[in-house]
């Protein structure tokens, strides 16, 4: 069912805990934004551009400038759905750094919220961007920002000390006032517990069915990334294959001269 077209605020978003679940999709164009927007209630604009879209290994590489283009992009066609942007790597390294480089995305593009891939570590800042007034979902558990330090993709949550960790951040960050959490990788039970512990709405990738929503990169939930396919991917649409089919008949009109017709030419 297609959602109203009226806005979605934090509020709103935050009151379908326990109640509704939450639909959340990425976006990195004005295209996509206006075919997703109002379809599903979160649209991320996420630092994975740097790898769907911009044919990189990892997300680390990504600029403040590269997700202040994406999402003034993003916000010129989305109109009803909640929008976040993640805030890149080296981007919040301090205190003084994440108030800088949040409040010049924040203005750049009047997006709704920020995401930033957080331990306990960084509460401080967390606090700091919370107190100058701007929207935060910290990102916990399997962080890519993370894939050099930790040597890959590590699922978290598999023993009693990361799941006890994880549970204990979660914690502090809604005290600290984030409005909800993003959990990536993380084992279905560990999710589960964190789901349940707070009262803030979770939104998982990875994470098991008992987070309050659920997000997918577009281009995974489409299919028009062939070569990497993830566990926690569902395929809705073979899209590599229908469009490589269009392209291949587009070709074929062109060679035979039976594109364009004489109704399709002036």
């Amino acid at each position: 069912m297609t959602m109203s077209s009226k806005k979605l605020t934090l509020k709103a978003l935050q009151n379908k805990k326990g109640v509704e679940k939450i639909t959340a999709i990425t976006a990195y164009d004005a295209l996509f934004a206006g075919i997703f927007d109002g379809e599903v209630d979160v649209i991320l604009i996420g630092d994975s551009l740097n790898m769907s879209f911009g044919g990189c290994s990892d997300t680390t590489s990504l600029k403040l400038e590269h997700i202040i283009y994406h999402a003034q992009a993003v916000c010129r066609k989305a109109k009803s759905s909640f929008l976040i942007a993640d805030m890149p790597f080296g981007s919040y390294t301090t205190r003084d750094s994440a108030l800088r480089n949040a409040t010049k995305l924040i203005k750049a593009t009047q997006v709704d919220a920020l995401k930033l891939e957080v331990t306990r570590t960084k509460l401080h800042i967390i606090e700091a961007l919370i107190d100058e007034g701007i929207a935060i979902m910290p990102h916990i558990g399997l962080m890519p920002q993370y894939i050099k330090a930790e040597g890959g993709y590590k699922i978290k949550g598999r023993d009693e000390t990361q799941s006890k960790e994880l549970l204990e951040s979660a914690l502090a960050f809604e005290q600290a006032g984030a409005f909800g959490l993003l959990l990536e990788g993380i084992i279905a039970p560990c999710a589960t517990t964190i789901t349940q512990s707070v009262q803030i709405p979770t939104i998982g990738i990875g994470s098991g069915a008992a987070c309050d929503g659920q997000i997918l990169v577009w281009s995974d939930m489409l299919g028009l990334c062939s070569d990497i396919s993830p566990k926690f991917v569902r395929r809705y649409l073979q899209g590599a294959e229908l469009i490589k089919q269009a392209v291949r008949e587009y070709a074929s009109d062109v060679r035979k001269g039976s594109f364009p017709s004489e109704q399709e030419s002036y």
